[in-house]
């Protein structure tokens, strides 16, 4: 396994570079801004990039996914579901994606977006249990991602609600990295630390560890954070349209 995280803070975000190194084999997660760092390291890795996967269709940011995939001959993923006007590959709920020795099994959770997902990753050279999980703007240490999108917030929050709730039914052993971390809009109490696990936000996230639908819901919609600056241009724009 060869991981790589890289920390932007203009604007804030977490992309990732992983993958299987004897076989040469990676992917780069939620790429942002210049294409030319993830491409050095993935050779000094030794590894080819076959995917590039965004979380969601992003609003906060403009995915530099697209070029990356374009540049390394990858394959652009997003859900199936997502609303966008170029041609991708899509996956699905429980799809997996094969590196090597890596694997990437999909979850769709949407709540922050309609197409949102998060990735368990495995590396089967240990095990076959998966080691983390990529979990976009859906959990980050500290709280949820706002919600996006929906025909109502109460809709938006509902459906991050089912989401949470799988995402609870995880090992609390399981590493959590998130697509953002302190300083980005998409989130309300986030820590500066990029990283956690899934026991340490379920007992100290306040938000991850609400379990009734309903007080979820009046948690979630009675402070949203206001959407960056020309959010419904940059998103339109990562989805062909600008």
């Amino acid at each position: 396994m060869i991981l790589r995280q890289f920390l932007h803070t203009n604007p804030v975000g977490a992309s990732y570079l992983l993958g299987c190194g004897g076989k040469a084999s990676g992917a780069v997660v939620d790429p942002i801004g210049d294409i030319a760092p993830y491409l050095a390291a993935a050779e000094q890795t030794g590894m080819r990039i076959l995917y590039v996967i965004d979380t969601h269709v992003h609003a906060d940011h403009l995915s530099s996914g697209r070029q990356l995939a374009e540049a390394a001959g990858a394959r652009y993923v997003l859900h199936e579901s997502a609303e966008v006007d170029f041609d991708f590959h899509k996956v699905a709920d429980g799809d997996e994606l094969q590196l090597g020795n890596v694997s990437f099994k999909v979850m769709h959770t949407p709540g922050h977006t309609p197409e949102h997902i998060c990735l368990l990753v495995s590396d089967r050279s240990r095990t076959d249990e998966p080691w983390f999980v990529l979990t976009g703007h859906t959990l980050m240490v500290g709280d949820l991602g706002r919600t996006e999108l929906a025909s109502s917030a109460e809709d938006g929050a509902r459906s991050l609600f089912a989401s949470v709730r799988r995402l609870k039914q995880l090992p609390d052993h399981l590493e959590v990295l998130p697509g953002a971390f302190s300083g980005s809009v998409c989130g309300r109490k986030l820590s500066g630390k990029p990283s956690s696990t899934i026991g340490f936000e379920r007992r100290f996230n306040k938000a991850f560890a609400i379990e009734g639908e309903t007080e979820f819901v009046a948690a979630m919609i009675a402070d949203i954070p206001p959407p960056p600056p020309g959010a419904v241009l940059t998103r339109a724009q990562n989805a062909g349209r600008g």
